[in-house]
């Protein structure tokens, strides 16, 4: 199936009051994962690669995009390419060559002002080249290389009146929210705060992300969609499915050195992840 653009399947779930999940890819077996994933749940889903997978990879982006567009054309299921959490303008600007349709632009680390004035700049290069930019606003803790930071500490979550006038200055398409969610969760114990998602959901006219959704129960995503939430993004899960999938298979075969033998179940284990990540979009 052809590449479905980010911006429309974004779109068309909030169109229909559900979300649409946005899953991490690292490796190869992460995308056929996903796609496996999508096509068991018989949903549309994002594969979505980070500035820091493309340093993982040597810091190219060519190989790592090509494998996930691969393997995305060849699923039976709707999906879309999207560089996300991108910090160099120079990633930003080989975004259109390798064919995605969407880039998370992240300034979340810089003042106010200075965010506002660089996104604007990824906004206007992005409208001329059809491609859909999402950015963040507040702080959601748990990024590489930054210290913890608690979600429910004061300033961090995203003030509605701040994000309705950032929004309007910058003209991201879609914006990422701190809600009470972090990175890199490897518990599912996020409480998030249904009230203030849906007050942004009312102050801004475009649709919200929420980062760090590994680590919210099921029960809080379903709220955090039926509150307002479209773009649901998942990387840590499907890492904690593969690492313990493999753990178990090299704990009971000790002289195995084939790698398919233990990627397999690891690749198994992201796959029933993503489906069931799925199936709490509605």
């Amino acid at each position: 199936m052809p590449l479905v653009s980010t911006g429309e399947l974004v779109s068309a779930a909030q169109a229909e009051g559900r979300g649409i999940a946005a899953f991490n890819v690292i490796t190869l077996e992460h995308a056929e994962a996903i796609a496996v994933g999508a096509e068991r749940a018989g949903a549309p889903a994002i594969l979505q690669i980070s500035e820091n997978a493309v340093k993982f990879h040597g810091g190219r982006l060519s190989p790592v995009a090509a494998a996930a567009a691969a393997v995305a054309r060849a699923s039976g299921a709707p999906l879309a390419l999207h560089l996300d959490h991108v910090e160099s303008v120079d990633l930003l600007h080989q975004a259109h060559a390798e064919g995605f349709g969407s880039v998370m632009f992240d300034a979340s680390k810089l003042g106010y002002e200075e965010n506002v004035r660089v996104t604007a700049e990824a906004v206007a290069w992005g409208r001329e080249r059809g491609i859909w930019i999402e950015a963040e606003l507040g702080k959601v803790g748990g990024k590489e290389g930054e210290p913890p930071l608690d979600a429910h500490a004061p300033g961090v979550r995203t003030d509605p009146a701040e994000a309705a006038a950032y929004v309007r200055d910058t003209g991201v398409d879609a914006l990422a929210v701190a809600v009470g969610s972090s990175h890199a969760m490897t518990e599912r114990t996020a409480a998030l705060d249904h009230e203030l998602i849906g007050r942004l959901r009312d102050a801004v006219p475009v649709p919200l992300v929420l980062h760090g959704s590994s680590g919210v129960p099921d029960d809080e995503i379903r709220r955090a969609v039926a509150s307002g939430m479209v773009k649901i993004n998942v990387g840590t899960a499907l890492n904690t499915a593969f690492t313990g999938a493999v753990r178990a298979y090299l704990a009971e075969n000790t002289t195995g050195v084939d790698p398919r033998k233990y990627i397999a179940p690891g690749r198994e284990a992201m796959a029933a992840t993503v489906a069931g990540f799925l199936s709490l979009m509605g």
